[in-house]
């Protein structure tokens, strides 16, 4: 197999990962509180062959010396958008949505603090005959002093405040009984996507200059609204159509360097 076939073959495979970025994207277009990723690629080896006899023709020349030949490119990391998405009222008491770029609620999944956009919570059975604030999925909210939010059962109604703050209602008395744990994430390429739409620190990494805690006078929240997905369906049509062409362009280079090799064993018979 000739350089050209390899070059493309690797980038061909590369360039798979992206198109599969781009429909998880495009999939997710009506998921609430979803992030958006985008592919950047970088060269991979590159040899350098210095072929130069003559180094005096060489006087004025403006590019590196010599020739690189490359063996493809890689996906080198996926950036993720934590953006603002649109706004849609629900009149739901426990629908919430972060109103600042790159704040995220926090949440117990396995043991382990977990982060998320959505703002779709539910209240659940908890022991003792209390009530938990858990998300769609069923894993419990954490609040700002990062343990579960939980309340005892007999309540009247329940509502969150825009500063975060958690309100509970019995008889005639609404008191605070909680406050959500709200995050802001100062690296977000750090940040690993564990599915059903929550993200996680990588394994052994401390959360100390990738993520910091909002104070309850920063935090932005609107209640009884959900924010939608941040996908511009426009900018992801435009990145498949150019991943499209890239991988036929590849896969053509392939075809052609086949057909000169068969060409040659022809001229060799």
């Amino acid at each position: 197999m000739n350089r050209s076939m390899i070059q493309a073959s690797v980038t061909m495979g590369q360039l798979q990962n992206k198109l599969d970025l781009i429909g998880n994207n495009l999939a997710n277009t009506n998921t609430t509180g979803y992030k958006s990723r985008q592919a950047n690629f970088a060269s991979l080896l590159v040899q350098q062959m210095d072929n130069l006899d003559d180094e005096k023709a060489e006087t004025g020349r403006l590019t590196p010396d010599g020739i690189r030949v490359g063996t493809g490119a890689k996906l080198a990391h996926t950036n993720l958008d934590l953006s603002h998405g649109s706004l849609k009222q629900t009149g739901r008491e426990l629908d919430v949505a972060l109103m600042r770029d790159n704040d995220l609620f926090q949440l117990e999944v396995d043991g382990q603090t977990q982060y998320t956009r959505a703002g779709n919570f539910y209240l659940n059975p908890a022991e003792n005959g209390q009530m938990e604030l858990t998300n769609a999925d069923g894993f419990r909210v954490l609040g700002a002093d990062g343990e579960p939010i939980v309340f005892d059962g007999d309540m009247d109604g329940i509502t969150i405040r825009e500063d975060g703050a958690v309100l509970v209602t019995r008889g005639r008395q609404q008191t605070v009984e909680g406050r959500l744990g709200i995050v802001q994430a100062i690296r977000p390429r750090m940040l690993e996507a564990d599915g059903a739409n929550r993200f996680r620190l990588p394994e052994g990494t401390p959360a100390a200059g990738i993520l910091e805690a909002v104070n309850q006078n920063d935090t932005q929240i609107k209640s009884r609204t959900l924010e939608d997905s941040n996908v511009d369906i426009s900018q992801q049509m435009t990145d498949l159509l150019m991943a499209q062409r890239a991988y036929q362009f590849n896969a053509r280079s392939i075809s052609t360097s086949d057909q000169m090799m068969g060409l040659v064993n022809q001229l060799r018979t």
